[in-house]
């Protein structure tokens, strides 16, 4: 959420910024202000009438003690009640729909996010390694997978519908591999804390991490317990720290949890049609941060190179490219992209998404901490994916695929796989 002091004393400036992304969240604006205007107003008359109402019920107390006549006094004292009940009333209701204004805006992407309305302008900052070369027509997942036995879309739609997989066999031993070499490789190697967080999150959970109001329809809700299915771990994991104040001795905080993600992806073209590429629940690794301020972008280009380290020990061809500012997800102001190489696809395929939020998500959970001159103030977030397994599990199987139709298993996985290949 941004300051709305930042908002009132800097607004060409957010509107600017707001206007790089595309859209109409800049438009917005002006209706904040006004909704502002309102509340402070109503605000500062109801402090006068309390000022007021305290002035002359002294003034009772003194008429009374001298024996005069006070009805009249009483029933101005008791008009003013009834205003200043109706201001309290009027004050909560602006308050509410100031909150809800601000919910609905976007963070500002930061100043050196490149411009660009789409994801035809997101640059690209750098690769690692080579595209994988065939003496054969290479096959993609779905046929590799199916020859294996690795996976089922058919037995999944059975018991759940469309865009749903069963792993069996080598595949679900592999599913389980990455996950353990993730962990490992993020917890021993990296510096994180693993935690193992619930599946299942609060509404104002999801308004922490700007999930709510924005992406209620991609969302699996519980209706009867008012709980939604986690989209991914960063809601649970970085609402660990909500409504508290931390010390600059717990800063900063590095976690990796693994949770299964429920999209439900609504309006997707092509959702269920391509594999394992796009569906309504998937297995992730998730890497979350919270920092001082000052920290946050360094902190950003080691999280980025802690989930491109993934792909390196794996072998696998990336890049990593930056999002423009009218590509950048609703909450974050800097983003790095890592899209892994799959010779089925033919293409890049994103495995990881690292943002600095900065403290848009901070302000809407009231997660602060106390900096060394001891004044309160907001953290910065970070989140990525270190990585999202399916796509992994796609460019893994594409990549090492032999002309039998076996795959090799990269030699770090082999400890956790218990084989040196599938097939």
């Amino acid at each position: 959420m941004i300051d709305i002091r930042l908002i009132r004393e800097q607004t060409e400036f957010v509107r600017s910024r707001l206007a790089a992304r595309g859209g109409e969240a800049h438009l917005r604006v002006e209706e904040i202000l006004e909704c502002d205007r309102e509340r402070r107003s109503t605000e500062t008359r109801l402090q006068q009438l309390q000022s007021d109402r305290k002035r002359i019920s002294k003034e009772i107390g003194a008429r009374k003690a001298k024996g005069e006549d006070t009805a009249s006094v009483e029933a101005e004292v008791r008009g003013l009640g009834e205003d200043v009940a109706r201001l309290n009333e009027a004050s909560a209701l602006l308050e509410e729909r100031q909150r809800d204004l601000l919910l609905q805006l976007p963070n500002l992407p930061h100043d050196a996010a490149p411009l660009g309305e789409d994801a035809s302008a997101n640059p690209e900052i750098r690769t690692w390694g080579n595209r994988p070369d065939f003496s054969f027509s290479p096959k993609s997942h779905v046929e590799l997978g199916e020859s294996l036995g690795l996976f089922s879309f058919e037995r999944a739609a059975k018991i759940s519908g469309s865009a749903f997989v069963c792993f069996t066999g080598a595949g679900a031993r592999m599913e389980r591999a990455l996950l353990n070499f993730l962990l490992d490789l993020h917890t021993q190697q990296h510096g994180y804390q693993e935690v193992s967080t619930p599946f299942v999150v609060k509404p104002e959970a999801l308004v922490g991490t700007s999930q709510l109001p924005k992406f209620e329809e991609q969302l699996y809700r519980c209706d009867r317990d008012e709980l939604y299915l986690a989209p991914t771990a960063e809601v649970p994991v970085t609402n660990l720290h909500r409504e508290e104040l931390l010390g600059l001795d717990q800063l900063p905080v590095r976690y990796a949890a693994y949770t299964p993600c429920f999209r439900r992806e609504a309006g997707s073209a092509g959702l269920g049609t391509r594999g394992l590429i796009r569906m309504h629940q998937f297995d992730k690794v998730e890497l979350v941060k919270i920092v001082q301020p000052e920290q946050s972008f360094e902190e950003l280009d080691r999280l980025t190179a802690d989930a491109e380290r993934v792909l390196q020990i794996l072998g696998l061809h990336y890049r990593v490219i930056e999002l423009c500012t009218g590509d950048l997800g609703f909450g974050a102001c800097k983003t790095y992209d890592i899209e892994v190489w799959a010779p089925g696809q033919q293409g890049y395929l994103e495995v990881s998404s690292c943002s600095n939020f900065g403290d848009f998500q901070a302000r809407r959970m009231n997660l602060r901490f106390k900096d060394s001159e001891g004044k309160n103030r907001f953290c910065h977030t970070l989140n990525g994916s270190g990585t999202a397994l399916p796509r992994l599990f796609v460019a893994l199987l594409e990549t090492y695929q032999q002309p039998d139709g076996s795959v090799m298993v990269p030699e770090p996985l082999r400890p956790y796989f218990g084989a040196a290949k599938m097939g």
